[in-house]
């Protein structure tokens, strides 16, 4: 059985969890949200994807 989940809901999950048990605070979320959005439209945006398609592949391919 394969689980297939999307990034944007696993970092948002990670977050979430961060603000609640870890002390993250709301405003350094933002913060990590808007470099977020300045590092997509950036011309470094196509060398992380193709890092994160690339670990993911490598997560994908692990065998339990």
């Amino acid at each position: 059985m394969a689980l297939s989940i999307s990034a944007v809901v696993l970092l948002a999950v990670i977050v979430f969890l961060l603000v609640k048990k870890s002390g993250l605070k709301g405003g350094h979320a933002v913060v990590c949200m808007l470099l977020g959005f300045y590092l997509a439209s950036s011309s470094i945006a196509p060398t992380i994807n193709d890092l994160t398609r690339n670990v993911a592949g490598m997560i994908g391919g692990l065998k339990f």
